[in-house]
């Protein structure tokens, strides 16, 4: 693919906060790293106010991070920031988001998928006075297989948060600075930013994004997937533990009750009560609700380690 184009380019001014903040995230992004930076700035520039690119590389292994210092030494408004080693898309929206300094802060994946040229609509949505435009992809381009779980995971927000949205799940959104920095102590450590920018109270309207192609496999294999659920389950569902003991008592008195009734009614009928096959039944589905179960407090046991060691989210390798 060609470079980019980086013939003279106006210079951030030294000292002066901008009025927007893009800021993306990069994981093994060199092959498209040059045309994400032609038509971002194609798009920026002629809104005429003054902006930042802020990248985060989280741990890329291709010469991403060799591409920002290039595009860095042509455009001191390319910044960038460099993680020692993968630490997940979450922390490096954390990264990007505390060093913006824009007014209105625009978070997007460096993939492409999300078009730079939606930007000036999102944030026109945000200067009509909302706290968070949220990107909607309204012609998704991704298999069944990440369409479904996404859908399921988008039903779970809406109904632990209380916020009636349909795509929680893009990361392509604008946000007002303001309605960030309170969140930003637990933005990184929970998962879905604007689910939990959201939850606080921030109004929003959602806007409509072009959704392009995935080049090469999508990075949420089934198993990433439900730690996404669990996580979801530990992080929005007030008192979970519960609500979920309740509801395992109840389903698991109510399955007892009406096998025993069958397995008597059986053997009234027949004189055979056929315990071994209902046991085996009632045993598997018991066992089955108790691994869930382990698994969302395995999910809380690691949170709570994590607060108490005090780990940060990420190691930074460099950064300008």
């Amino acid at each position: 693919m060609a470079q980019a184009d980086l013939s003279p380019v106006a210079a951030a001014r030294p000292g002066a906060d901008p009025d927007l903040s893009v800021v993306v995230t990069l994981y093994n992004e060199a092959a498209s790293l040059d045309e994400l930076y032609r038509r971002t700035i194609s798009t920026l520039e002629p809104l005429e106010r003054p902006f930042e690119l802020i990248f985060v590389d989280d741990g890329s292994v291709d010469g991403t991070f060799a591409t920002l210092e290039r595009l860095h030494a042509a455009d001191a408004r390319v910044r960038a920031v460099r993680f020692k080693r993968n630490f997940g898309q979450h922390p490096a929206m954390h990264a990007g988001l505390a060093r913006a300094r824009g007014g209105i802060v625009v978070t997007m994946d460096g993939d492409l998928q999300n078009a730079p040229e939606d930007i000036p609509r999102l944030v026109a949505a945000v200067e009509s006075g909302y706290d968070v435009a949220s990107g909607r992809r309204s012609a998704r381009r991704d298999s069944w297989g990440r369409t479904l779980p996404s859908r399921l995971i988008n039903g779970m927000l809406r109904r632990f948060t209380g916020v009636r949205i349909s795509d929680f799940g893009c990361a392509f959104n604008a946000y007002r600075r303001e309605v960030v920095t309170p969140m930003l102590g637990a933005i990184g450590k929970q998962k879905f930013t604007k689910a939990l920018v959201l939850s606080g109270g921030a109004s929003v309207v959602e806007v409509d994004v072009d959704h392009a192609a995935r080049a090469g496999a999508s990075r949420y294999t089934p198993l990433r997937l439900t730690r996404l659920a669990l996580h979801i389950l530990a992080g929005f569902w007030p008192q979970p533990i519960q609500v979920i003991g309740i509801g395992v008592g109840v389903v698991c008195s109510l399955g007892a009750t009406g096998l025993g009734a069958y397995g008597i009614f059986f053997w009234v009928d027949r004189a055979n009560f056929p315990g071994p096959l209902f046991g085996g039944v009632a045993v598997l589905a018991v066992l089955g609700i108790q691994g869930f179960i382990l698994a969302l407090i395995g999910e809380y046991l690691a949170r709570i380690q994590r607060d108490v060691e005090g780990r940060p989210l990420y190691t930074i390798d460099k950064e300008f």
